[in-house]
């Protein structure tokens, strides 16, 4: 698709599905139901799952009866999710960049590193404001993210994974910014092999902090894995953030200071 961006055109990608959400799901399916008991989703809350994809982890989190509405960038999973559209799930194409409802949901989730492939700090502080204004004041925003550190230690520079058939050929490298995978699928209904190259901003915990307290969120939580064990800047795996949104929100600034006396934006 000329013009896009990488991610639209991996994540409406049949192999992108294949090769990260047909594995692993009860590891998945655990985790969120430990995390939600753990937060004590209530029968009628409001939740967000914000890029959504197929809509797997949207029907977990409906499980406790709550009212679940999905949000994704790709038409092609929504489509998917559709299918099981009912009066307590919802599904919508929506660029998380964008506004979407506001002061309306209880809880907001972005699952398994869902954020950081965009151009700009400006974009994912977009993407932070909209997440941020869906909920009411009070409400909770969890942000399940990779950790910088422990990721820049345990990097794995070529990996082979072959999965029902489809080879897919991983090369990773990182520069003092982002992460990069480049993914070459072969698989034998292609006539040629496909590409893709995966791009992840080097988001630590301080910067999540700025970017939640900019929105008027402030952590109250933090866990570094699917057990939701504590974390550790190096040890831990992953950065699962728990936000409350507090009352009031700051106003709308054209340039914004970050925590280390920046004014730009690195991410170019």
């Amino acid at each position: 698709m000329a013009g896009s961006a990488w991610y639209e055109e991996w994540f409406d990608s049949p192999y992108y599905h294949k090769l990260y959400f047909e594995r692993d799901e009860k590891e998945a399916e655990a985790f969120i139901l430990s995390l939600t008991g753990h937060l004590q989703l209530k029968p009628g809350s409001r939740v967000l799952d914000v890029a959504c994809g197929k809509g797997r982890h949207s029907r977990i989190l409906a499980r406790p009866g709550a009212d679940v509405t999905g949000i994704d960038i790709s038409p092609s999973a929504i489509t998917f999710a559709g299918q099981f559209e009912n009066e307590t799930l919802h599904f919508f194409v929506h660029d998380m960049r964008l506004p979407f409802w506001g002061n309306y949901f209880d809880y907001a989730f972005n699952f398994f590193t869902s954020f950081g492939y965009f151009r700009t700090r400006r974009e994912h502080d977009a993407a932070i404001r909209t997440m941020a204004r869906s909920l009411k004041p009070g409400a909770l925003l969890v942000m399940d993210y990779l950790n910088v550190h422990y990721t820049e230690d345990h990097l794995v520079s070529e990996e082979v994974k072959e999965l029902d058939g489809t080879i897919y050929t991983i090369k990773r490298w990182q520069d003092v910014h982002h992460f990069y995978n480049h993914i070459v699928i072969t698989d034998p209904l292609l006539k040629t092999p496909l590409a893709f190259t995966e791009r992840v901003a080097k988001f630590s915990f301080g910067d999540f902090t700025d970017m939640f307290s900019f929105q008027g969120m402030q952590v109250q939580e933090v866990f570094g894995d699917y057990a939701l064990g504590s974390y550790d800047v190096k040890r831990s795996p992953r950065l699962i953030i728990v936000a409350k949104k507090i009352t009031g929100q700051p106003a709308d600034k054209e340039k914004r200071l970050y925590s280390d006396g920046r004014t730009g934006d690195a991410l170019t």
